[in-house]
C-alpha cells in the first residue's frame, strides 16, 4: 500500500495548497484534514495550538499511513514546526511561508501582507522581513482577525466590512502588492482584489508544491503507482 501525504489545516484554506500538490504530483495518495472542531488556529495560544496540531499529526502518522506532512496553514507552520520536527524526526515535514521574500525578491516598494494574528507576531515573520526587505522597501504587517473563520464560514456580511476597514487603513500607502498570508485568503482573491486593484497578491502555495516534490525526490519517495486518490476527513466528524 503506498503511503500517503497528510495535508492538515484548520478549515478549507488548505485546499489551495493541496490543489498545487496535486497538480504537480498527480500520482500520490493524499488525506486532507480539515480541523474544523479547533478553527480557527490563528486565535490560540501558543501551547493550545502546539497541543490541538500535535494530535493531528500523531493521528495522521499512525492512523492513516503518511510519509510526509503538510502544513497548509502559516499559523501552524510559524508555530509549530521547528518543535514538530524535534518530537518527529523521522517524519518530513513542510510548511507554508508568507511570500514575502516574493514580494521582495520582484522589487515592490509598498508589500502588504495579510495574515492572522498570530502568523503576523510570530518570530518567523519577524525573520522573513528581516532577511528580505530592502533599505527603499516598505512591508507592512496587517493582522486580518476573524477574517479566515469568516471565510470557513462563507460569510459575506462578515468579510466585507473587515477587507473595507484594511482598505481605508491603507489608503495613502500606495501598496503595490499584497502577501495572502494565509492559507484561507486565496479563496476570496477576487474579492481582495476589488479592494485594492493596483496591487499584484501573492501566495506560496506553488512554492509549497514543489517544496515537497523537492524533499519526496530527495528521500526517493514518490509515488509511481497511485491514481491520485484524496481523503477528505472533518474533525467534526472524528
Amino acid at each position: 500500500m503506498n503511503k500517503k501525504i497528510g495535508v492538515l489545516d484548520s478549515g478549507i484554506g488548505g485546499t489551495t495548497v493541496l490543489d498545487k500538490i496535486v497538480e504537480l504530483l498527480p500520482k500520490e495518495e493524499y488525506v486532507y484534514y480539515a480541523d474544523t472542531k479547533n478553527n480557527p488556529y490563528g486565535e490560540k495560544s501558543d501551547a493550545e495550538l502546539y497541543r490541538i496540531v500535535k494530535d493531528v499529526v500523531t493521528f495522521l502518522i499512525r492512523k492513516k499511513n503518511c510519509k510526509m506532512i503538510v502544513l497548509a496553514c502559516n499559523t501552524a507552520t510559524t508555530k509549530c514546526m521547528k518543535r514538530l520536527k524535534e518530537e518527529f524526526p523521522d517524519m518530513l515535514f513542510v510548511g507554508t511561508v508568507p511570500a514575502v521574500k516574493a514580494a521582495c525578491d520582484k522589487h515592490y516598494k509598498h508589500t502588504l501582507v495579510l495574515a492572522t494574528p498570530a502568523t503576523i507576531e510570530s518570530e518567523r515573520m519577524a525573520e522573513l522581513v528581516h532577511d528580505n526587505k530592502a533599505a527603499n522597501q516598505e512591508i507592512i504587517l496587517c493582522p486580518c482577525p476573524g477574517l479566515a473563520h469568516a471565510i470557513e464560514e462563507n460569510n459575506e456580511e462578515k468579510i466585507t466590512p473587515i477587507l473595507e476597514k484594511i482598505q481605508l487603513e491603507m489608503k495613502d500607502k500606495k501598496i503595490d502588492s499584497i502577501v495572502l498570508g494565509c492559507t484561507h485568503y486565496p479563496l476570496i482573491k477576487e474579492r481582495i482584489a476589488s479592494f485594492f486593484p493596483d496591487a499584484e497578491l501573492l501566495d506560496g502555495s506553488l512554492g509549497v508544491a514543489q517544496e515537497v516534490k523537492r524533499q519526496l525526490e530527495s528521500h526517493n519517495l514518490l509515488s509511481q503507482t497511485s491514481t491520485g486518490n484524496i481523503e477528505y476527513i472533518d474533525s467534526e466528524g472524528i
